[in-house]
């Protein structure tokens, strides 16, 4: 797709109101997604599908429930999170008239909340996943995903609001720490101090030189989701840009932001697994002083 299309869905959100009549200019049926992250949301997507309920420690991870409570019944998102909400002594999500609430075709319900400043960047999930669920079949829609606008029409029906409030109210404070307390939420990245730097002139051009060819490697991953070897091309940027400001040719901030910004480009939905790989890889590197063959000349 050409520059200012759609190919890559919510990575493409624009608040430009020329691109976004351009866009359903071209086809007037199209229906309104809303990158959740960048429009500082976090919704909860209730779903209602007909599944068979996994065992007791999946229902609320990290949350025992005793063979005593009986779940004889619980066939969906609404029951879990009901569920959650009472093991928390508040109330249930699903009923807040303080907030936007959309019925969805299948019959599930999407929570709109505004993220508070302080919550930090959280990630999106799904309510079946074995590493970061809230609840089974409440999945979390925040960065990494989208949520569909209310009144949005698709061939299986209309997103409709429910009765009640028209914006999202602030995320309730319990919310946010079971957001936490699931892992959601991005642990802010200690920087580690490199090695002690040479007080040589730093050669950025050089630097830049023996670097850049790295990154391109890297973001040249985007177009190949799975089977490019992203990860040693990370850590063997990552490697060379440690030893480069080691050796005093580069900032290490300047590395740092230069290699973030490749992941980024390449593998947008793993932003810790990509923190880790540069934090350990420029800390190898700053073990040994990196001099490209030109830097003094």
């Amino acid at each position: 797709m050409a520059a200012g299309g759609w190919c890559h869905g919510f990575h493409c959100a624009t608040l430009d109101p020329v691109r976004i009549t351009s866009w359903w200019t071209r086809d007037p049926r199209f229906g309104v997604g809303v990158a959740t992250g960048p429009a500082g949301l976090v919704v909860l997507d209730v779903d209602a599908h007909a599944a068979h309920a996994p065992e007791r420690d999946r229902l609320l991870p990290g949350i025992p429930i005793p063979d005593q409570v009986d779940l004889d019944g619980l066939a969906s998102g609404y029951d879990t999170l009901a569920l959650l909400a009472a093991y928390r002594g508040q109330p249930n999500p699903a009923h807040d008239v303080s907030t936007l609430r959309v019925r969805t075709p299948s019959g599930g319900l999407h929570i709109w909340y505004e993220a508070p400043p302080t919550l930090g960047r959280c990630r999106s999930s799904t309510g079946s996943s074995p590493r970061t669920a809230l609840a089974w079949q409440v999945d979390v829609r925040a960065h990494g995903g989208y949520i569909v606008a209310p009144a949005t029409t698709t061939p299986k029906g209309t997103y409709a609001p429910v009765a009640g409030a028209r914006l999202p109210a602030p995320l309730p404070d319990w919310i946010a720490a079971e957001l936490r307390r699931t892992d959601h939420i991005a642990r802010k990245a200690v920087p580690v101090p490199l090695a002690p730097r040479h007080t040589a002139p730093l050669r950025r051009r050089t630097a830049a030189g023996t670097l850049r060819p790295l990154l391109d490697q890297v973001e040249a991953c985007a177009s190949t989701p799975e089977g490019a070897s992203f990860s040693e091309k990370l850590n063997r940027a990552a490697w060379t840009a440690g030893g480069l400001v080691s050796a005093g040719h580069i900032g290490e901030q300047v590395a740092r932001d230069l290699l973030f910004q490749a992941a980024r480009l390449a593998r947008p939905k793993q932003e810790r697994r990509n923190g880790t790989i540069i934090e350990s890889a420029l800390r190898a590197g700053a073990v040994r002083p990196f001099h490209p063959k030109d830097s003094h000349e």
